[in-house]
């Protein structure tokens, strides 16, 4: 065991630096290091068919609990977390229809005209959009699409879009952190540990409230001279462009509207229904092929398959460090250094993980200290029992896309 506990160290930390460095494409070097932890670790050190089978988790796939939970959410963290796999890529999915069919445009454009195209306004209009959109829609994608309008709206407005950009990441930030579906952390979190939308919103959602007044409060003094300098016209709301005119479809565009309301009804509503995020995200994924109809391939072609594949190889990584028991080694020390006091060990975990995201990449840390909070929580029920105690805008996009990618690593 020894030797598998030290190969899964030494792939992990590989996998940490090649990801860092950014000189192989992230979802190669989670696969390639994914492929390793089952071959080297689970194979060849350990001789395990079993730990192979539990870590690529297929099997859950097929369980009904899988797709419908009749009471409570249950807790799962071993191997691949296929709900999120699922989720992630359902809502891919139905944002790609969404962009197609013109909303985030008209969203932005229609926001645009009610604030009468005033700088001030749309600023702060702009960071309260984003903030809500990447309560449904993961950060990163609101951001693509709000950076593209911002920078069409500053041609327009005359005035320098960074601010505005840099805000709305910001919030977006802010917002995905509010709700279970918001991040991929968030989902990993809440599928693996069975909690609900509304467990979110009543814990994190708060501080994320919270945060969002006060980062509003603080850009709006920060960037409002500079939003407005050089402005010396009215602007004619006349001359702007309509934002009907940005609808590419008006059957899509009603489709795909009526697809993100039944979304967020039933992910709002999932611990009720008892319908998992993984049955939500493939019916919104279905639905919205079957709507698009001879686009559907179009769609598909335009899913990011390589954030899927890097989390899979992620999963299987940190799998190894599962089955090899280095977790529960580092939970263990956590609790030695704490010496039980369970306000210690909470303040551990949350600064360090939060030193170490901001220090390296933040996807790599969550599962791991996950894991650790999972066991922390495990021995706090124990405790309280003895006790009785997340335009033609192609050529835009591709480069806003880019930095994007490089500001999620």
């Amino acid at each position: 065991m020894l030797a598998a506990q030290i190969l899964a160290v030494i792939i992990f930390i590989t996998m940490f630096i090649l990801v860092v460095l950014d000189k192989i494409e992230r979802q190669y070097v989670t696969l390639g290091c994914g492929l390793a932890t089952l071959i080297g670790v689970f194979g060849i050190a350990m001789r395990s068919l079993d730990a192979i089978l539990l870590t690529l988790n297929l099997k859950s796939i097929f369980t009904v609990e899988f797709w419908y939970e009749a009471g409570s959410a249950g807790e799962s963290s071993c191997g691949i977390n296929w709900a999120t796999i699922i989720f992630i890529a359902g809502m891919m999915v139905m944002v790609e229809g969404m962009a197609k069919a013109g909303f985030f445009r008209w969203l932005c454009m229609m926001l645009a005209r009610m604030v009468h195209y005033k700088p001030i306004p749309l600023f702060v209009a702009f960071m309260l959009m984003s903030a809500v959109l990447a309560m449904f829609i993961d950060s990163i994608t609101v951001i693509l699409f709000l950076a593209a309008v911002t920078i069409e709206l500053s041609k327009l407005l005359k005035f320098n879009p960074v601010p505005m950009i840099l805000s709305e990441i910001f919030c977006a930030n802010l917002g995905g952190s509010a709700t279970m579906c918001g991040d991929p952390p968030n989902i990993i979190i809440g599928t693996s540990l069975g909690y609900s939308f509304a467990d979110f919103i009543l814990n994190t959602g708060v501080m994320a409230l919270i945060s969002l007044v006060l980062v509003v409060i603080y850009f709006y003094f920060a960037f409002r001279k500079e939003l407005v300098a050089g402005r010396t016209e009215e602007i004619d709301s006349s001359s702007m462009p309509n934002p009907k005119d940005t609808i590419t479809n008006k059957k899509d565009f009603v489709i795909s509207c009526v697809i993100f309301a039944c979304a967020v009804v039933m992910l709002v509503t999932h611990a009720q229904t008892g319908l998992t995020v993984a049955l939500i995200g493939a019916v919104i994924a279905v639905v919205t092929l079957i709507t698009s109809g001879r686009y559907a391939l179009e769609i598909l072609k335009r899913v990011d398959y390589k954030t899927l594949l890097f989390f899979i190889g992620l999963f299987i990584v940190v799998g190894g460090l599962e089955q090899t028991g280095i977790l529960e080694l580092i939970a263990g020390l956590i609790g030695e250094v704490s010496r039980g006091n369970l306000k210690i060990m909470v303040a551990i975990i949350i600064w360090v993980s939060a030193v170490a995201a901001h220090l390296l990449i933040i996807f790599l840390l969550q599962r791991p200290w996950f894991q650790l909070f999972r066991v922390w929580r495990q021995c706090r029920a124990l405790i309280q029992q003895h006790l009785h105690g997340h335009y033609q805008w192609e050529q835009i996009l591709a480069a806003v896309r880019h930095q994007l990618v490089h500001l999620q690593m």
